[in-house]
């Protein structure tokens, strides 16, 4: 059968009732902005998050980039960001005239090593940003701890990771932290989005007026600013399918306890291996094997379509060509970025899909 990586559609179907009747209130209400569905979805995402503050604005970039402004980051200040990552964690730090610094992940989390963040600390360094990668949480007790002994605050891009927990927390109950509701999201919604929560009253207001023009009143502009709005469509379809995340999170863990089981012992390919102190949401299957893509080419001819997440390092994309940090090596990250190959995964993969996706990989791997 063939396996399609994730079907976006499903999700509409199983609410579309509930969808409809929300985006119906919106346009009969003829509020489209800055409106009642806004104001509850952040309450509830606030809420939801254990975080007293959330600001939600046009998409997980802004999210990230408002959050680095309201902290007062800008040139001549450093970010440190992940190796392996979506270029959007690294070009939000560029935005506000600030240097991403590059730290290699741990292999097994792919996430940020607390060990390597300590070392690549400067007296510039301002910002430890972990990404919450595919869905696993970064080792927020280990970074919080290098954070407060060097003074620096910790930021989180937690685009990937609704609902994880470390350490039985929630990502966005430890620090500040940037969310994307982009469509294929486990909380996504009809177009782009994203999130800043917080417990800082003072840095949520700073968003909030960054988000609007620099405007609280109407042609009253406080301060240098633009548009990073979310609708109000977007926010009452996020609040619909919010009722449905944890349901929906405990789906892809089912799936992924199934990879676990039905791939575990294969030669030839690696699969994640969650800290036991983390409960990821599994945004993303990644596995990893040093034969690629004659996996993959194997996989798309029994039908089971999978993406590379990410096959090239950030500091090796044309967009950092002659930085800094283009001139360091990170093994890791660039190793990662030849091996890593996401497998379908999704609330709506039926155990048919599941299973044929699991007798896939072992064909193709019996047959490399």
């Amino acid at each position: 059968m063939d396996v399609p990586f994730l079907d976006l559609r499903a999700a509409y179907l199983e609410l579309k009732h509930d969808i409809d009747a929300a985006t119906g209130r919106v346009l009969d209400s003829g509020r489209y902005l800055l409106g009642p569905e806004l104001a509850a979805f952040e309450t509830e995402w606030a809420a939801y998050c254990g975080a007293r503050h959330c600001v939600a604005v046009g998409s997980g970039c802004d999210a990230l980039e408002l959050a680095l402004r309201a902290m007062d980051i800008g040139p001549g200040d450093e970010v440190i960001v992940p190796a392996h990552t979506f270029a959007a964690t690294w070009l939000a730090v560029s935005a506000t005239g600030a240097e991403p610094v590059a730290v290699e992940p741990e292999p097994a989390t792919f996430t940020l090593d607390p060990e390597r963040v300590e070392a690549a600390i400067t007296s510039r360094t301002r910002v430890i940003l972990p990404v919450h990668l595919y869905g696993h949480p970064a080792d927020l007790a280990a970074l919080s701890e290098v954070a407060e002994r060097h003074g620096v605050r910790i930021l989180e891009d937690a685009a990937q990771a609704h609902g994880a927990q470390a350490y039985g927390r929630r990502v966005g109950a430890w620090s500040t932290t940037a969310f994307s509701f982009y469509p294929g999201k486990n909380l996504g919604g009809f177009g782009d989005g994203g999130a800043v929560v917080t417990d800082d009253a003072e840095l949520a207001e700073r968003v909030r007026l960054l988000r609007n023009y620099g405007s609280r009143e109407k042609y009253r502009h406080e301060v240098r600013a633009t548009n990073f709005r979310l609708d109000e469509l977007q926010a009452a379809v996020l609040r619909v399918k919010l009722a449905h995340l944890d349901a929906w999170t405990e789906r892809r863990a089912a799936v992924a306890a199934r990879y676990l089981d039905g791939l575990a012992g294969l030669d030839g390919i690696v699969l994640p291996r969650p800290a036991p102190w983390a409960d990821p949401v599994w945004h993303l299957f990644v596995i990893r094997s040093a034969d690629r893509s004659a996996l993959r080419e194997r996989l798309a001819a029994a039908g089971v379509e999978t993406l590379i997440h990410y096959p090239v390092p950030v500091h090796r994309s044309e967009a950092y060509a002659g930085s800094r940090q283009a001139a360091r090596a990170q093994p890791v990250a660039e190793r990662l970025a030849r091996e890593v190959l996401s497998l379908p995964i999704g609330p709506h993969l039926s155990d048919d899909a599941v299973k044929a996706v699991i007798e896939a990989v072992r064909g193709a791997v019996a047959a490399c």
